[in-house]
């Protein structure tokens, strides 16, 4: 009975010693060292497609403006050209307006004489 006592106390301390060395903790590091890193990757790519489809987005607002402002632009040249016309016309109509007058006023002069 004293042996079996023994050999369960010696039993018990190796237990309890084994059990306070510690436990082989680099696999397990670098298992979670290569989850962290299949993590990172993942938002790395996700972080660059976003930045892609906004920069996209930022340039398709980009040219619209820009079609938008030469529209305008364009828009703003034909309407001077338009009035710069109209302003020739009305000065050539005025001319040949004063024209006639003058014809008809020496045409009605021309007989009086």
């Amino acid at each position: 009975m004293k042996k079996v006592i023994a050999t369960l106390i010696a039993a018990l301390f190796a237990t309890a010693a084994f059990a306070q060395t510690p436990a082989p903790s680099a696999p397990v590091a670098k298992a979670e060292a290569k989850q962290d890193k299949a993590v990172v990757k993942a938002d790395a790519k996700e972080t660059k497609a976003v930045i892609k489809a906004d920069a996209k987005e930022a340039t398709v607002a980009a040219s619209a403006k820009e079609e938008v402002a030469s529209a305008k632009a364009d828009a703003k040249k034909s309407k001077a050209k338009a009035h710069h016309k109209a302003a020739k016309s009305k000065i050539k109509a005025k001319a040949k307006a004063k024209a006639k007058a003058d014809a008809a006023k020496t045409e009605a002069e021309a007989p009086a004489k």
